[in-house]
């Protein structure tokens, strides 16, 4: 099957090479003319503009969009809108927002150009494994690029899971559950290793892996991980997040289901970006007025020191 694939990173990249040994015609575009270089070495044909991308494929046309979300994804969605004819399909395979789609979609339909979602999990590690696909949209257009989903996918790793934001939504609830499994697992091992028994947690992380009821991927990953470094000693305690746990606890909000787990998973993301954070020294401070107890009194700037 012929695809317009806009957005050659880590992922896009590893997507495109898989489609093409699927024996697909993919036509490839990112605003990096390496990247583009890269796909074509991969198999694709390379293009240097999103009008050249659409004006390659034969209608109707299919183009997957795989760039950040937020205004990278929404300008690449609106230029090939206005590019695009009826009939036509833009998937976005990003994080995005599952409001955003019912947005885009409803636009978008007013030109009978097709919109559908596609919530992808698998990162790095999707080119060799497949990546699971949750797809929302039309279901006549998601029958018609199935062959590109199935080549994605694993077997048994695709499915519609309903209209348009259906897709994205079920991919932000998979995210939102990643991150509660990824906070145990980090909790756990925290306190493995704080204990007096020298215990090795590679070697742990690896005996779970086998026949316990919490083995997974991210514990094989914790494994590969703990092994390359044992005690991190390499790493930041600096956890990023790309949006969907917030959406996910605003969710919950407006439907009143409570979600314990994954609220403090997102805070002790917040938490581990500050240094020294304000409400700790607070704390301290609280402490120290009610009870005397003591506290560690923070060491001077070295302008300060000097001026002293």
């Amino acid at each position: 099957m012929q695809l317009g694939f806009v957005g050659l990173g880590k992922m896009g990249l590893n997507m495109v090479t898989r489609l093409v040994r699927g024996g697909h015609d993919i036509v490839a575009y990112d605003r990096s003319a390496d990247a583009v270089r890269r796909a074509e070495s991969a198999g694709a044909r390379g293009v240097d503009s999103l009008e050249a991308l659409v004006s390659s494929l034969t209608p109707p046309r299919g183009v997957w969009v795989m760039v950040p979300a937020g205004p990278p994804t929404e300008s690449t969605v609106s230029a090939l809108g206005d590019l695009m004819a009826a009939d036509d399909a833009i998937v976005d395979g990003g994080n995005t927002n599952f409001h955003d789609d019912v947005r885009r979609a409803e636009a978008l339909a007013s030109r009978r150009v097709r919109y559908v979602d596609a919530g992808t999990s698998g990162g790095v590690w999707g080119l060799q494994e497949g990546y699971c696909l949750m797809v929302g949209g039309d279901a006549a257009v998601c029958r018609r690029l199935e062959p590109i989903f199935l080549t994605l996918a694993p077997e048994q790793g695709y499915l519609r899971v309903g209209p348009s934001g259906a897709g994205h939504y079920v991919k932000m609830v998979h995210n939102a559950i990643e991150y509660g499994l990824m906070q145990a697992y980090a909790e756990g091992f925290d306190l493995m290793q704080a204990s007096d028994y020298q215990i090795d947690l590679p070697a742990v992380a690896s005996l779970w892996m086998h026949g316990s009821v919490v083995r997974s991927w991210l514990l094989e990953l914790t494994a590969r991980a703990l092994k390359d470094d044992p005690r991190l000693d390499g790493l930041e305690a600096y956890v990023e997040d790309s949006g969907e746990g917030r959406w996910t606890l605003h969710e919950a909000i407006d439907r009143a289901v409570p979600l314990p787990a994954l609220a403090a998973a997102v805070f002790t993301r917040y938490r581990s970006r500050e240094d020294n954070p304000f409400a700790e020294r607070l704390l301290a401070a609280l402490r120290n007025q009610f009870g005397g107890h003591a506290v560690k009194k923070a060491e001077a700037p070295a302008e300060q020191t000097r001026n002293a």
